[in-house]
């Protein structure tokens, strides 16, 4: 039955118990040991919980999901998969802790990498000479830059190079990288599967038997495994995630045509506009554009801290895909300023509240700005 569900209804229909008289939702296990004779022996194994939420995500993706304790412990798993001295190509934009997960693998002789526009198709061909994985992210983060997975999905591969896919910004509903080439797809799900800014979980996900070994091997024995809690509670998220995202992505499409109009922001990078760089490709490879708005101000840093600090329904913090609207100046970061930032970007993750009350706040701490 579950072959011709939509994703809406496999959210809500996966990863539950179906024998009678069980409970309705995947009971809580909260045990680090098991009787012998079953299929686990210790937590480190896995738990009941931790297998439903992967039912739920490798069932989005296409493919068999492997959960960790945060989204940085699945870069860090997928990452010591390589062998060792193994050269990655990585998007120079990117989430600034895989950069620096990156360059510490390569000062500590562990790795070898090469950053890249992931734009540029011929540098990324390029760098992948030699690689034995390319890193991509998509939407880039915070820049908000779609990057076309078939296209160097088949550049990288016919350089032998693997391909992994960080698709947090996009999520299973709107991207799908495993069936554009990918061979490997990331999450960080303490963003939009959780949906409320209480829990740290990663996933990665994939179609090849030997990567899926791996990841569990590495999960196991490096003991990055997820919390009990923190499975049930992304479970949980993921039943609403349609909906949350939905509303999230209409004002956050609405708000990023009325910033474009402000006489305080210089530039919004939102791919649902038509003028966006990345709208044609995004309409081609997403199935809608997502709840993620970057904009630029007049001034300088010292102006964008100051809409950052402005605003009161909007929370001024990191992160995203919470319910609640976040935004932050991401060139606070030195990463972020490495790796292009500008220094009046201002991040903002679109949540669930009423888009006029989010514009009244957004627009005052911006109106404040225009006026100095």
């Amino acid at each position: 039955m579950t072959e011709s569900l939509s994703p809406d209804s496999l959210l809500v229909a996966l990863g539950r118990p179906h024998s009678a008289g069980s409970p309705v939702n995947e009971p809580l296990p909260l045990t680090s040991t098991y009787r012998a004779g079953g299929e686990l022996v210790y937590a480190r194994d896995g738990n009941a919980g931790w297998q439903a939420l992967e039912t739920v995500v490798g069932a989005l993706e296409g493919g068999s999901a492997v959960a960790f304790a945060s989204g940085m412990a699945a870069v860090a798993a997928a990452l010591e998969t390589l062998p060792a001295g193994a050269l990655v190509a990585h998007s120079r934009v990117a989430y600034h802790g895989v950069a620096v997960l990156l360059h510490d693998r390569e000062a500590a002789g562990r790795l070898r990498v090469r950053a890249v526009d992931t734009l540029d198709h011929g540098a990324v061909a390029a760098a992948c000479e030699g690689a034995a994985l390319l890193w991509v992210e998509t939407p880039t983060n915070p820049l908000l830059g779609v990057v076309d997975i078939a296209a160097l999905s088949e550049v990288a591969h016919a350089r032998g190079a693997a391909v992994i896919v960080d698709s947090t910004l996009a999520t299973p509903l709107r991207q799908r990288p495993l069936d554009l080439g990918a061979d490997l797809v990331l999450h960080s799900a303490t963003k939009y599967m959780g949906g409320h800014s209480d829990l740290l979980l990663g996933v990665v996900v994939t179609r090849e038997p030997e990567l899926l070994g791996a990841l569990v091997h590495r999960r196991r024995i490096d003991g990055s495994t997820p919390g009990a809690l923190e499975a049930f509670l992304a479970l949980r998220g993921l039943r609403t995630l349609s909906v949350r995202l939905e509303r999230a992505e209409r004002s956050a499409g609405e708000l990023a045509r009325r910033l474009a109009a402000h006489p305080a922001v210089t530039r919004v990078r939102y791919p649902g506009l038509p003028g966006d760089p990345g709208n044609e490709l995004a309409k081609r490879q997403m199935s809608g554009f997502g709840a993620m708005v970057a904009f630029e101000t007049v001034g300088d840093a010292d102006s964008a801290e100051r809409v950052c600090a402005g605003v009161e329904l909007i929370t001024h913090a990191t992160s995203l895909g919470g319910v609640e609207t976040l935004l932050e100046r991401r060139a606070r970061y030195p990463a972020e300023v490495a790796a292009g930032t500008p220094e009046t970007l201002i991040r903002m993750s679109v949540g669930i509240e009423d888009v006029e009350d989010l514009w009244r706040d957004l627009a005052r701490a911006l109106d404040a700005v225009a006026a100095s």
